[in-house]
């Protein structure tokens, strides 16, 4: 017999939280499967993240010195992108947005080509089980180098990228630089989103919504410092991606029982459960929802009305069925 979601958080049963539909609309492809898959994978131990990192500056430096020298190619990307679907899949995401950062592009001999080419595939692979709607990722870090941008438009053009994220520090270039790109992804109606807030800065979260018109925000939980910043984005209904774990273990906030996600929902703000890179963060979207019961931020009954939230979803292109 199938057990609802709701008494699936209050027994502590994993496997029914697992099996209730999910969506996970704030993730990296390149970071997005388990460490253990990597791990069978080359055949041998990893060395484990850190449980605390000071931002993303540590983070990063783990990243590339532990894994990008197994996956930063495109056998090991595409492993990666195959085995997150798959433990997508088996934890019940019913549907993705994965971003797959332009920098993958150079993977291929065909460029943006080659790339579009292999996601088609895995969407096509995995459309019985679940809607894999691919995002197109840009570094801010990037926002000076031409031809990465030109390959970022080239993407748009193509018509395979639903959505567009900015992530990587929000000092690195400001919104106005990345404005064209954005005008571009809106007028192929992708869904347009941004990092921001990840670390604070109730008011820049604001001003990066109005000048690139975003659709959502990636964690912008900064936003809980202002009263009147969640006001407006409840009034204005700007979703907020939320990654809790990755917010714990980067230390933008101390621990996950003071998570400003609840200040969020308390003010009307939409927010979704997200795990960001699984790869570090080591948590799947049903143990983020049974972690947020766990340390007492969500009741069962609140954190069920978000994942049915979640389920009702609109993209530019298609509505996600509402699910039970």
């Amino acid at each position: 017999m199938r057990i609802d979601f709701v008494e699936a958080l209050s027994t502590d049963n994993l496997d029914a939280i697992r099996a209730a539909p999910k969506t996970d609309v704030h993730a990296h492809a390149f970071l997005s499967t388990r460490l253990e898959n990597v791990e069978r994978w080359v055949g041998h131990p990893l060395t484990k993240p850190p449980p605390k990192m000071k931002g993303l500056e540590e983070m990063m430096a783990y990243a590339d010195t532990v894994l990008a020298p197994h996956i930063k190619h495109r056998e090991g990307f595409e492993f990666v992108a195959v085995s997150a679907m798959n433990d997508a899949v088996q934890d019940g995401v019913v549907m993705l947005e994965m971003s797959f950062d332009i920098r993958l592009a150079e993977c291929y001999l065909d460029g943006v080509i080659g790339l579009c080419g292999f996601i088609e595939k895995l969407v096509e692979q995995y459309k019985a089980q679940a809607e894999l709607l691919p995002e197109l990722g840009f570094s801010r870090g990037c926002a000076d180098d031409a031809r990465l941008m030109n390959l970022a438009h080239e993407a748009v053009e193509l018509g395979v990228f639903q959505s567009i994220d900015l992530y990587s520090h929000q000092e690195a270039c400001p919104p106005e630089v990345m404005k064209p790109l954005f005008t571009k992804a809106r007028a192929a109606g992708m869904k347009r989103k941004a990092h921001v807030g990840e670390f604070g800065g109730a008011e820049e979260v604001r001003r990066t919504v109005e000048v690139l018109d975003l659709d959502e925000v990636q964690h912008g939980i900064g936003a809980a410092e202002s009263v009147e910043v969640m006001r407006w984005l409840s009034e204005n209904q700007i979703q907020l991606n939320v990654c809790p774990t990755s917010n714990v273990m980067l230390d933008g906030v101390p621990d996950l029982a003071s998570h400003p996600i609840r200040v969020l929902f308390d003010n009307g703000v939409p927010v979704t459960i997200n795990t960001d890179d699984v790869m570090i963060f080591g948590q799947s979207v049903s143990e983020e929802y049974r972690n947020l019961y766990q340390v007492g931020v969500f009741s069962a009954q609140e954190l069920d009305a978000i994942r049915r939230a979640s389920l009702r979803y609109t993209t530019p292109q298609k509505c996600i069925r509402d699910y039970g």
